[in-house]
């Protein structure tokens, strides 16, 4: 069965939306996208890979602070492609890359850097968040890195919060609010290989009714 849907993924730190994107994109037989942006941006803009992944979904620091307090998106400061920080260079390489990709491979699954926002006006875009419960997210960052309780915690906040700054800081939207998303599946009550099977069975009855 071949697909009409483009699939941005947003995440909570620990939840697996990384491993379910890639699940998804097996059942639909389509690209997926995360990290390889990355290697797609560094080879497109000839700066090294490692100094974007460093920079990855990181809003720009000298401009956190106004973030914090809503006063300031990316928006209302940006000038030309020249003046901007690499991060904001980043950003701007992955959303063309993110459009162009989208019109060469059709469907396709694609996690974070703000796909969802970025296609909000591709009518076969299908924003999806997956989140779970902090505890469940702690159990499975400390097994999966190795980490205490306490280190698994803290590190998912620092992600998260990073995560949210990224996105609301580009998008001046609140990354998480579920006004924004087609569907917000909590990845605890299934589990990834179900969720994934879910999210495949609202894709078809999505574009079954769009048929009709």
């Amino acid at each position: 069965m071949s697909y009409d849907t483009v699939v941005a993924i947003g995440r909570q730190y620990g939840s697996g939306g990384r491993e379910i994107g890639e699940l998804l994109s097996r059942l639909m037989g389509v690209p997926f996208f995360d990290r390889e942006l990355i290697a797609l941006a560094a080879e497109r803009s000839g700066v090294s890979r490692d100094v974007y992944a460093h920079i990855d979904e990181t809003a720009t620091n000298s401009l956190l602070y106004a973030l914090s307090t809503g006063a300031y998106t990316f928006s209302s400061h940006f000038t030309s492609v020249s003046d901007l920080p690499l991060n904001d260079k980043l950003y701007i390489m992955q959303t063309n890359l993110i459009q162009d990709l989208v019109k060469q491979n059709g469907s396709c699954v694609i996690v974070g850097r703000c796909a969802d926002y970025i296609l909000k006006d591709d009518p076969r875009c299908l924003s999806v968040f997956i989140h779970a419960p902090l505890k469940d997210r702690v159990e499975r960052i400390s097994e999966k890195e190795g980490l205490s309780a306490s280190q698994a915690e803290s590190r998912i906040i620092k992600t998260d919060k990073k995560r949210a700054n990224y996105y609301n800081f580009y998008t001046n939207r609140e990354w998480g609010d579920v006004n924004h998303y087609d569907l917000c599946v909590n990845s605890s009550v299934l589990g990834r290989d179900k969720t994934a099977e879910l999210i495949l069975d609202f894709i078809k009855q999505r574009e079954n009714i769009a048929k009709t």
